[in-house]
């Protein structure tokens, strides 16, 4: 037996656009999980710096 396969499989990394046919359905179930996480943290960023620039905004106007 070799030592390579007694070592836990890495995850294959995730492209955006990608061939996804190479991905098991839990591999691309927690990469949708993944990504709707993403999604949101994004989102909650985008939020956060057109609050701040509306401040901002309304300080110069």
């Amino acid at each position: 037996m070799d030592m390579e396969e007694l070592e836990p499989r890495k995850k294959k990394a995730f492209e955006i656009g990608c061939d996804l046919s190479n991905h098991s359905i839990e591999e691309l179930s927690e990469l949708a999980e993944a990504l709707d996480g993403e999604i949101s943290r994004i989102k909650g960023e985008i939020a956060s710096k057109e609050s701040s620039r509306d401040a901002a905004d309304s300080v110069f106007k």
